[in-house]
């Protein structure tokens, strides 16, 4: 009879902190520590940088590829997606014939950049571009009949849907009876039946092979870009005053995308963000920069900002306003023009905020109610005709993110439907489950991808929908609920954690899906003092036994289980756990612990 494998030795003896988590070493596997060593004694980068970039998998002879990663060096051929090569003939024709062409959107981040990037590059070449982002409300995700008929009657030939279309069979198909082109530059998960139309470029088609469905909608379009380039260069349109596009000064787009629609920033993904944050800290690009300032970003933009700072202000449109401001602010030149659609933006987050606040609150007190009478249920679907539309998709995340599972939050709507959107967890692929619910007759239409998805009902009993998510995601949920361990990168002190160390951590990054930002423990730290701050956020402050002190923050958690430990441990040793940043005042620079776990020192 074979041994077992006793399982590993929970991090500073912590089994089960705070929120229930064992803390595990991530570098702990003995080859991994061995590649860290490596690192260190033959290719001299510190010791603390080699554990971050050997715990995540990364082989020492790659360590300066991926500290410095090179676009040329990663960027596959546009051809290897399929249609692609139809699709960049198409808008090359229509570059070259000067057609109109009409480019729908969505009304997220990765919408509102995959159309600005399309419709900058045919505007910079001459052509007349059009953009379309459909009202939340009124119209609803993805291409529908009478935005189609409309953009047809403005004169156009060519119809390019980005970041949507890959479930719209029926408008598209008026598109083509209307006589327009249709093009579908998508990354949404698709069924066996795609529209009737020219081309359908999406990595997550069934039948694509490229092996790029980690790529969000912007960097398909940007994908494509290079494609119509080529088309064009090779027919020999380019030359005389026509000098052709320089692409990576479109990467700032690409990798505001990338971030907010929260995919894997691996590989070509990661270069995208890596290149595309220098360009963004040029300013090069007018209703950015506005947009930076209306965030008060002090100092040169991070990945984070664009996913915390920047990304929720441009879906702040698309959600309770007017859903184009996005776009228009990405596409525009005009300074004053940008000031104007910057500060829009910036007051509808501070609506929005407060509108999800109060849903938040009255969605957790319902699913604490359900989870105290079945502590195992595996999905959380909630709703409520109070709730805005707009919101949905954010009280989702809110539930996830509390109560470690996959959640879903419905707007009971004045006319009878109900209009959800859902958050996952790693393993349980939620956008697989919502097509499901479609194909079964569940749902009036939905989609999405693994860890979010959008969905509308018929009627307003969520019911049968939430006993089919349950069927489809248990076995997921329950395996990801087991493995819910928080994985430490290694041990800091306060006196440790400075702006220098913060500083060689982030050459790892960026961090975000897929690359997980290191966390670090704070060992036997005292929690000198701790309270809320806004509206539910606890600051506390942290000193080592060398007497060493730490600011740090911990963010949605005033009403949790780790905010009340937090506010409850004061004048107690605790060990801390959280990721580090910059806090920076007045020109000056002090790391900041962003504190995600907390286990009592004893």
């Amino acid at each position: 009879m074979l041994a077992q494998t006793p399982p590993p030795r929970p991090f500073l003896g912590v089994a089960a902190s705070i929120q229930g988590r064992a803390w595990r070493e991530r570098c702990a596997d003995p080859s991994a520590q061995a590649d860290a060593a490596l690192m260190v004694q033959a290719y001299g980068l510190p010791e603390l940088l080699a554990r971050v970039l050997a715990g995540r998998g990364i082989r020492p002879d790659r360590a300066e590829a991926y500290l410095h990663p090179r676009l040329r060096e990663l960027m596959p051929d546009p051809d290897s997606l399929l249609d692609m090569e139809i699709a960049a003939k198409r808008i090359a024709r229509a570059v070259r014939r000067g057609e109109v062409v009409a480019v729908f959107g969505d009304y997220d981040v990765d919408g509102a950049a995959s159309a600005a990037l399309l419709a900058g590059y045919l505007q910079g070449l001459g052509v007349t571009a059009r953009i379309h982002i459909p009202d939340r409300i009124t119209e609803g995700y993805g291409p529908n009949v009478g935005a189609v008929r409309a953009l047809a009657a403005e004169g156009a030939s060519l119809l390019v849907c980005v970041d949507c279309g890959t479930s719209g069979h029926g408008p598209l198909e008026e598109a083509e009876k209307l006589g327009l082109d249709v093009v579908v530059l998508d990354h949404h998960a698709a069924s066996e039946m795609l529209p009737p139309v020219r081309a359908v470029v999406n990595p997550n088609r069934l039948d694509d092979l490229s092996g790029l469905g980690h790529l969000c909608a912007a960097g398909v379009v940007f994908l494509t870009l290079v494609a119509v380039n080529r088309v064009l260069r090779r027919e020999g349109f380019f030359g005389g005053s026509l000098t052709e596009p320089k692409l990576t000064d479109a990467l700032d787009l690409v990798a505001l995308a990338t971030v907010a629609d929260v995919v894997p920033l691996t590989g070509l993904n990661r270069a995208f963000v890596v290149q595309g944050l220098t360009v963004m800290r040029g300013r090069g690009r007018t209703g950015l920069a506005a947009l930076f300032d209306a965030a008060s970003l002090d100092g040169p933009p991070e990945a984070w900002h664009l996913g915390y700072l920047l990304g929720p202000r441009i879906n702040a449109g698309g959600r309770i306003g007017d859903a184009s401001l996005g776009a228009r602010l990405l596409l525009s030149a005009d300074s004053l023009e940008a000031v104007r659609i910057a500060a829009e933006l910036d007051r509808l987050n501070r609506e929005r905020q407060l509108i999800e606040a109060q849903a938040v609150a009255d969605a957790e007190a319902a699913m604490d109610r359900v989870l105290s009478l079945d502590p195992d249920r595996p999905v959380l679907v909630a709703g409520s005709a109070d709730w805005h539309p707009g919101v949905v998709g954010l009280i989702a995340a809110r539930l996830k993110e509390r109560f470690g599972r996959p959640a879903f939050a419905f707007a009971l709507r004045p006319d009878g439907t109900s209009t959800g959107s859902g958050r996952s967890v790693a393993g349980a692929d939620l956008g697989a489950a919502v097509r499901a619910c479609v194909d079964a007759g569940l749902a009036a239409k939905g989609g999405g991808h693994a860890m979010a998805a959008g969905v509308t009902l018929q009627g307003q009993d969520l019911t049968r929908f939430e006993a089919h998510l349950t069927e489809c995601l248990a076995a997921a949920v329950a395996e990801a609920r087991a493995a819910d361990v928080l994985l430490i990168d290694g041990t800091l002190s306060a006196g440790g954690a400075t702006a220098e160390t913060v500083r060689l951590i982030q050459r790892a990054g960026p961090f975000g899906q897929g690359a997980p930002e290191p966390v670090f423990a704070l060992a036997n730290h005292r929690i000198v003092d701790a309270g809320v701050v806004g509206t539910s956020h606890v600051r506390a402050r942290l000193r080592s036994r060398d007497g060493q002190l730490i600011g740090a923050i911990s963010f949605r958690t005033a009403q949790g289980p780790l905010g009340r430990a937090l506010l409850g441990a004061i004048g107690r040793e605790c060990h801390v756990a959280g990721t580090l940043s910059c806090d920076r005042w007045r020109g000056a620079e002090r790391a900041q612990l962003r504190i995600c776990d907390l286990a009592p020192a004893d």
